[in-house]
């Protein structure tokens, strides 16, 4: 396999977060490590960067990565975002001077057909970012309701056909189980409208993305995370997030405004920075993404 999943807006990242030696830093979505790799390189050299994932693929991954500094100025930890800040406090770390997340899925993920996340590959219908969880795509697919289904898929795939793919499912598991990520967006696609088998966009991404969501608990996890993370920081420190969906960014954006408002945070950028051109043509999972940044300030003065 080739490079386990490319960094989105690093550059920009980076230059938002300003990271320093000495400086302790979280890549609370470690992922492939191109995120971690530059927030190391920019604190050379004394900066340490705990790395978060709750796919022990990616911390297996960054092990062998950065194994001349793991455990020197790279800390692994596989967990959640639930679980992140108990953790990172249980290291004796009360705060830290930035912290970064990227809440794309990564190239990993989708391109391991035994993953399940991806309709391009055929594959087991799973979708864990844990594979320790219990629920995967399988069970929401085959035991949900017609009614439970269409919600799912209407509220976080926003997919106006919602109606028609969940009964179509609950047809088509009525012969046998749904069992791979090919047999779905199959009956995905014969559900919807001929025009709206000839868009841009596959007619199975959003079904697709609103499976994950659930299978994951997506948006229950930012929530703690947008709780958890800005109250970490210490003074002058720097939440930097970069999402990827209309639902992601809402949550960001609703919750940065909160921050702000109460005071002892500020907005940096008051709308979302976007990947250049440039960088969406060499890597077009790119093209949807979104970065919002929110400093703590204790001090005024």
């Amino acid at each position: 396999m080739g490079v386990y999943h490319r960094g989105v807006l690093v550059d920009e990242m980076v230059s938002f977060l300003r990271p320093r030696s000495g400086g302790v830093y979280i890549d609370a979505t470690l992922g492939g490590g191109d995120w971690t790799a530059a927030i190391l390189e920019a604190s050379k050299p004394d900066g340490i960067v705990i790395g978060c994932d709750r796919d022990g693929d990616a911390i297996d991954e960054a092990a062998k990565r950065f194994s001349d500094i793991v455990g020197k100025r790279l800390l692994l930890m596989n967990t959640n975002f639930r679980q992140m800040a108990s953790r990172v406090k249980e290291m004796g770390m009360s705060a830290v001077d930035g912290i970064v997340a990227d809440l794309g899925v990564s190239s990993h993920q989708l391109e391991l057909p035994e993953r399940g996340f991806s309709f391009q590959t055929d594959g087991k219908l799973d979708m864990r970012m844990d594979a320790r969880s219990k629920l995967s795509a399988f069970d929401i697919v085959n035991t949900s309701s017609a009614e439970e289904l269409e919600r799912y898929i209407r509220e976080f795939g926003e997919e106006r056909y919602s109606r028609r793919i969940a009964r179509a499912v609950i047809i088509a598991r009525k012969n046998k189980p749904i069992k791979t990520t090919r047999e779905l967006a199959e009956i995905i696609v014969s559900a919807v409208p001929p025009h709206a088998r000839r868009t841009k966009i596959h007619p199975a991404t959003r079904t697709f993305q609103a499976i994950r969501i659930v299978v994951n608990e997506e948006l229950g996890e930012l929530d703690a995370l947008l709780t958890s993370a800005p109250i970490l920081l210490k003074d002058r420190g720097r939440f930097v997030i970069a999402s990827y969906h209309s639902l992601e960014d809402r949550m960001v954006k609703r919750k940065f405004r909160e921050l702000e408002k109460g005071g002892g945070f500020l907005r940096i950028v008051k709308r979302p920075v976007v990947p250049k051109t440039s960088e969406v043509l060499s890597n077009r999972r790119a093209r949807s993404a979104k970065m919002r940044v929110i400093e703590r300030i204790l001090n005024y003065a």
